[in-house]
């Protein structure tokens, strides 16, 4: 629930947001996240079918609704939520269940007043790895905070991605990234990743490639480098047992993206 002073000093804008959250048995988050939401008047979720206790838990919650729609991408997910939501505000702020919304990001966007131009915003994550935030963090910001008749997602890989004309502007304030799903859910939602990964990585010329992409191709760079990075660059090495999780779980994502490249490279090589 909202501390009183996330409630006092939160202006009118909640009341012109929609929050959607996207949910497949997110039992170890979904009340986390729902909690921080109470100021909103109506909380979209999609469900794609979840069996643990993600809608019971979400039947806590007044201002939350569901609709079901079966998985088929996370585009696919987003764009339905879009059209098909039934969304009575100008703007959706789109969320995952392990984001978590503090309070200083709650009274920054009670506060919004953008302009007629303002088309999204992009907002920046703090990462935390079983409650303790991290120094420092690979997730780069995106848009998640826009006008929905004017949006939509196409996929990117594993990536889905809100394609919004006109101006994107920025929020100051973070949101926390706090996934408690277990360790085996998130190795096997890596492989998934890694197999979307790998094909759009071979799918372009190398020219087309952003420079991590680039060397994500070279196969034997980035599984070394990336979680080297995080604990010196990154100061993951300041943050204990946390950073060295963290760094290895990134570690182990880039090694099953080169291993999915390494696998194709050589499948190719018997034709």
């Amino acid at each position: 629930m909202l501390t009183d002073s996330a409630i006092t000093s939160a202006g009118n804008f909640l009341e012109l947001v929609t929050p959607i959250i996207l949910t497949y048995n997110e039992a170890p988050n979904i009340r986390r996240s729902l909690a921080r939401l109470q100021g909103f008047d109506d909380v979209l979720i999609v469900d794609s079918g979840s069996s643990d206790e993600t809608l019971a838990i979400v039947a806590e919650f007044a201002n939350a609704r569901v609709l079901h729609r079966p998985f088929d991408s996370f585009s696919g997910q987003w764009n339905f939520a879009l059209r098909e939501g039934g969304l009575r505000t100008e703007w959706a702020l789109a969320m995952d269940a392990d984001y978590i919304l503090t309070d200083d990001f709650l009274n920054e966007l009670g506060q919004l007043a953008p302009s007629a131009e303002a088309m999204a915003y992009r907002i920046a994550f703090d990462y935390s790895v079983f409650g303790k935030t991290l120094s420092a963090t690979l997730y780069p910001p995106i848009i998640v905070l826009y006008r929905h008749r004017h949006t939509h997602y196409i996929q990117d890989g594993h990536c889905m991605r809100a394609q919004v004309p006109g101006v994107v502007g920025e929020l100051r304030n973070r949101v926390l990234h706090d996934d408690r799903k277990p360790l085996s859910r998130w190795l096997a939602s890596q492989s998934k990743y890694a197999d979307q990964e790998s094909e759009l990585l071979l799918s372009k010329a190398v020219s087309e490639l952003r420079i991590q992409d680039r060397l994500r191709r070279m196969m034997v760079i980035t599984p070394w480098l990336v979680p080297l990075y995080c604990l010196t660059v990154g100061r993951g090495a300041l943050d204990g047992w946390a950073g060295i999780y963290y760094a290895l779980q990134r570690g182990v994502a880039e090694t099953l993206l080169a291993l999915k490249l390494i696998e194709r490279k050589l499948e190719r090589g018997k034709h």
